[in-house]
């Protein structure tokens, strides 16, 4: 019993290297998670390495063991906050049973698709018999973050999963909003998802917080895009216009800064969700990370307490699962400048760090088939089994 214990405990293990050179990355991380019961291992790197190198090198490194994960807008290491890196987390396969699937051609996955891709998915957890299906199963999306088909990917597949746990990240690639990738069978792919499955007997829960709050000021939808996330007009003049006098700036200091410190975002029910902008074109219009139409109200937001929020947040999931063996956290980029231009880079690093969350800043975060922005999104794993899979 105890030497179960002892295994359930230490199922999870992490790992970074800030080495320039692909191959040196990528043995680093295998001489840090290799073990015999390695049955996976999900990694998020800066788009900055010579990808189809590094692809490679992961390959040699960890032969048989299936690798997954992503290009970054800035890593989260076990040390905090990392830039220009790779981290990595390796699952034990006594406790987890871990699968995922390549998604190309993203214009059509349709629901037949995803619910073959779910089932075979679970298929893989059902064989390993680690723990129920239901109750003890979530899934991790990793796309790309420019594809603009995060929506349809997400609505799609969160009508497959059902009642299954799902939360995620959109692939970056350091602020320089040109070329985002996902990885999966060997090699990084654009225009593409991928879809990890897992399952363990293992408490864990999936989670979203943010630390934005609404003021009174609305701005309505009045031209728009959809499938280009591009807004032209809103309240019926020029976007970036109607935007820089909301926020005090002129149009021309319109930037990222801005942007993090004054996002806008729709309400649906009692809850606000950010739809972060992502660049103001030469003709005032404005294009979002985010899903927007005509006739949207979108809210004028302003920042609270980042940190503030995060460590509470953190702390609600401590009180239900203990100490967890780790936290993957999709920490949107925007978040991050906005430390930077507060000065807690630092500060918010140790808080990571000290809660064990390993991850990546992202160009949108996903929580139940919902796409998201300005967010922290993850799951916790603990160290303790639930009583249902014992």
């Amino acid at each position: 019993m105890n030497a179960a214990i002892d295994l359930y405990s230490h199922a999870v293990l992490t790992a970074s290297s800030d080495a320039v050179d692909p191959h040196l990355a990528a043995f680093s991380l295998a001489d840090q998670l290799m073990h015999e019961h390695l049955g996976f291992v999900l990694f998020f790197c800066s788009a900055e390495y010579d990808l189809d190198r590094l692809g490679t090198a992961l390959s040699l490194a960890f032969g048989d063991t299936p690798v997954a994960g992503c290009t970054t807008a800035g890593e989260i290491t076990p040390q905090g906050y990392g830039r220009g890196c790779i981290v990595a987390v390796g699952f034990d396969r006594r406790a987890f049973a871990v699968d995922q699937a390549l998604v190309t051609c993203l214009d059509e996955f349709d629901l037949t698709r995803a619910q073959h891709v779910v089932e075979d998915l679970l298929d893989h957890c059902r064989e390993s018999a680690l723990a129920p299906v239901r109750g003890h199963t979530f899934a991790l999306t990793l796309l790309d973050g420019l594809s603009s088909r995060e929506e349809l990917v997400l609505s799609t597949l969160c009508s497959a999963l059902g009642s299954i746990p799902h939360f995620g990240g959109s692939a970056g690639d350091d602020n320089h909003l040109t070329n985002t990738h996902v990885y999966s069978e060997g090699a990084f792919h654009s225009a593409a998802a991928v879809i990890v499955m897992i399952n363990t007997p293992l408490d864990f829960d999936v989670f979203t917080t943010h630390h934005v709050r609404p003021r009174h000021e609305k701005l309505v939808v009045t031209a728009a895009d959809r499938d280009s996330r591009t807004v032209y007009e809103l309240n019926a003049e020029p976007a970036a216009l109607a935007y820089a006098r909301l926020v005090g700036k002129d149009v021309n200091e319109l930037d990222m800064h801005v942007f993090a410190q004054h996002p806008l975002a729709v309400r649906y029910h009692d809850q606000y969700y950010v739809r972060s902008i992502q660049r103001i074109n030469a003709d005032y219009s404005m294009t979002f990370y985010c899903a927007v139409e005509n006739g949207i109200v979108m809210t004028a937001m302003q920042p609270g307490a980042l940190m503030e929020d995060l460590r509470l947040a953190l702390a609600e999931r401590y009180q239900q699962l203990g100490q967890p063996q780790v936290i993957i956290g999709c920490d949107c980029f925007l978040r991050r400048l906005e430390l930077e231009e507060l000065g807690q880079t630092e500060a918010t690093s140790t808080l990571l760090r000290d809660n064990r969350v390993i991850g990546f800043n992202s160009y949108g975060e996903q929580f139940n088939g919902m796409h998201i922005n300005q967010t922290f999104t993850g799951v916790i794993i603990g160290r303790y089994c639930r009583s249902d899979a014992l």
